[in-house]
């Protein structure tokens, strides 16, 4: 289980503070899937940062009873200095994973060939999601943190990442980022509706995007 218990989130500004996430809880289990809907700068991509340990809450906490995924959308964990090679290995170390069969897994799914020898500070962005999304797939992990950004490329890339988070990984729990109601429709039994700092959560899809469309 993960658990978000009473998250607040202040960013200091010009004359005081702004509050982006305001005493916001949920949880979500083994096999749930959780869609993230809000318009921009309803706060959405600060909870997935702080849900992933990217970033502390100003006050409450995050609960792990799984393991989590980094924020697939997150680039800045990559060295940039270093090839695409080099952070593979550096990631399946710290993860005690094999390092070969990680290397594998990445260089086949992420398909950017001979730019994995490349530094990474090289990579355009759609470069560098593919890179941290295909570790995340070969690490493997209980629940997956995900922005619909690193659905990047061609449609049969799409696919193939659909594929693997949403075919081969049904048992797995997911918090989807989504402004797409067909990809929320069809992967998702839940949403959380962000807006104004506050959550609201629905299990009623239906209900999700009715609310959502009127924000």
């Amino acid at each position: 289980m993960i658990r978000a218990i009473d998250i607040v989130k202040d960013y200091p500004v010009k004359g005081g503070a702004r509050r982006v996430l305001d005493h916001v809880s949920f949880e979500i289990g083994p096999g749930e899937r959780l869609g993230v809907l809000g318009r921009n700068g309803a706060g959405k991509s600060t909870l997935v940062r702080i849900l992933g340990g990217v970033e502390k809450p100003s006050s409450g906490r995050i609960e792990r009873d799984m393991s989590l995924s980094w924020p697939l959308a997150l680039h800045g964990g990559f060295h940039g200095s270093l090839t695409g090679l080099d952070n593979i290995k550096f990631v399946a170390r710290l993860y005690d994973r094999p390092v070969d069969e990680v290397l594998d897994y990445v260089a086949d799914f992420s398909e950017l060939g001979r730019f994995l020898r490349e530094p990474v500070k090289t990579y355009s962005s759609g470069m560098r999601a593919r890179l941290a999304f295909g570790l995340s797939l070969a690490i493997d992990f209980d629940c997956y943190l995900i922005d619909e950004v690193i659905f990047v490329g061609d449609q049969r890339f799409h696919a193939k990442c659909r594929h693997e988070l949403f075919e081969k990984r049904a048992d797995r729990a997911i918090v989807l980022v989504t402004h797409d109601p067909h990809i929320l429709g069809a992967y998702c039994n839940g949403a959380l509706v962000l807006h104004g700092g506050r959550a609201k959560l629905f299990l009623d899809i239906g209900v999700a995007l009715e609310v959502y469309a009127a924000l």
